[in-house]
């Protein structure tokens, strides 16, 4: 049984985190010097925007202002995911650091959306939920791709033709 979960602080907080991932993406795309790998964190930042449009439009409170205002803010430089990224870039090992910590918060995202989407009893907020569960995951599937080919790993692309030699 669904009990009545703060629908607002639930948004709230998946608003936040869904503008921390954006930032992040576009920061690592920005130093990432691996054109696939770039084009990854391209695409995850364009999505996650779909996700806080998506938050966005049933959230009641101000205090991030308006939507496009709020995309062009500058990012939370104390969020764990930047300054994990941030520590990355100082390393120079940015690529394979930044994927890692990617798969680490998509993970953490799938895992507190699920929650919420459990636990809120409104049915279009839980649907919303639901649905960014699933493109999550496709996102950390992206990722793990992604990642095994900047480390060399077999590709899924390649099992084929390893299955057959």
């Amino acid at each position: 049984m669904s009990k009545e979960y703060n629908v607002q602080e639930a948004l709230r907080m998946a608003i936040r985190t869904e503008k921390d991932s954006m930032d992040f993406y576009k920061k690592a795309a920005s130093v990432t010097k691996n054109a696939r790998a770039k084009k990854v964190f391209r695409l995850l930042a364009d999505e996650e925007v779909e996700h806080l449009k998506s938050f966005f439009v049933h959230y009641e409170g101000s205090e991030f202002g308006e939507f496009a205002t709020f995309l062009q803010s500058p990012p939370d430089k104390n969020a764990p995911t930047y300054m994990a990224l941030k520590n990355a870039i100082d390393r120079d090992t940015h690529e394979q650091k930044a994927l890692e910590i990617a798969l680490h918060e998509e993970k953490a995202c799938i895992d507190h959306y699920t929650q919420f989407a459990r636990d809120i009893v409104d049915p279009l907020v839980r649907s919303i939920f639901e649905r960014v569960v699933k493109e999550t995951r496709k996102h950390h599937e992206m990722i793990e791709s992604e990642y095994a080919h900047v480390m060399g790993m077999v590709h899924e692309s390649d099992q084929d033709i390893y299955v057959r030699e």
